[in-house]
């Protein structure tokens, strides 16, 4: 019996010398900023620069955190709806902690090359962009697709583990789109799976009127109405923000509307855009006009 007791005491001092399990949670953001850079620009001057400037500086101040915060691993690219990504910057890709915090803080050997001047180059390169690109209408919606399914936009969560801790690492995937709205393009003819301009606005708005219901019931009753859902496995990651959002049917010297409330384009726009976003399986959508 003394034996028994002794190897017990021995059992439970070694066990309780084995270091327990932590489990860490950490978060990251990766924004994806994409511009519609078409006739929309000199329609109506556009306020995209400074919304742009916002997230940017957001992401350093709030993400990164220069000089507060260490092992940062979140990312913000910039491209255009007719390009691959024009700028970025992944502080995941340094793989050396203490690299990526001398990077991070602008020191050493990234005294003039840090994240304070890759912020600099960031957004000169997105003005620049602003001042010499501009395209006919495109098929946005198309193309978004294209982009999140095969261009490495979006990050997953991942987890890295010592055999003892084990750390999992969250990704918030933003993509916000600088457009006007409307989804109009050159080869309606060819294809008009997602074209949605002034006519395919006035449809619903005269279906409204018709059958005595608001837009939210005018989709549902009338599939044919909407846009057509495209679901993916990516798009449960995805937080969209549709940004910049115009109202041609608003009047900006006398700040008049040619429709009533309830039915005027950018509201229609927005009960479109949100319910193909829902029936794509997106995590989120913000739509935003100014």
């Amino acid at each position: 019996m003394k034996k028994n007791l002794t190897l017990c005491s021995v059992f439970l001092l070694l066990v309780s010398c084995v270091p327990q399990p932590q489990n860490k949670n950490l978060t990251y953001q990766n924004i994806v900023i994409l511009s519609d850079l078409s006739s929309r620009i000199a329609n109506k001057q556009p306020k995209d620069i400074g919304e742009i400037y916002k997230i940017v500086q957001n992401f350093k101040t709030e993400c990164v955190k220069p000089g507060e915060k260490i092992g940062d691993k979140s990312c913000i690219s910039f491209s255009t709806f007719s390009d691959k990504v024009v700028a970025s910057i992944d502080i995941q890709k340094i793989k050396s902690l203490e690299e990526k915090q001398r990077f991070i803080n602008s020191t050493k050997e990234y005294k003039n090359s840090g994240f304070v001047q890759k912020i600099n180059d960031f957004e000169q390169k997105v003005k620049s962009e602003y001042s010499n690109t501009r395209n006919q209408g495109l098929d946005l919606i198309s193309i978004l697709i294209e982009k999140i399914e095969n261009e490495p936009i979006i990050k997953k969560d991942t987890l890295y583990t010592d055999t003892i801790d084990t750390t999992f690492v969250k990704y918030d995937n933003h993509i916000y789109i600088f457009t006007d709205g409307y989804l109009e393009y050159l080869n309606k003819n060819a294809n008009n799976q997602f074209y949605f301009g002034s006519s395919e606005i006035d449809k619903i708005r005269q279906f409204c009127k018709a059958n005595n219901v608001d837009i939210t019931n005018a989709l549902e009753i009338n599939s044919s109405l909407c846009l057509p859902s495209n679901k993916s496995n990516k798009n449960k990651y995805i937080n969209l923000h549709i940004l910049e959002t115009q109202e041609r049917d608003k009047n900006d010297k006398l700040q008049t509307y040619k429709y009533p409330k309830g039915q005027r384009d950018n509201e229609i726009l927005e009960a479109v855009w949100r319910k193909w976003a829902k029936e794509s399986g997106f995590k989120s959508l913000e739509w935003k006009k100014y």
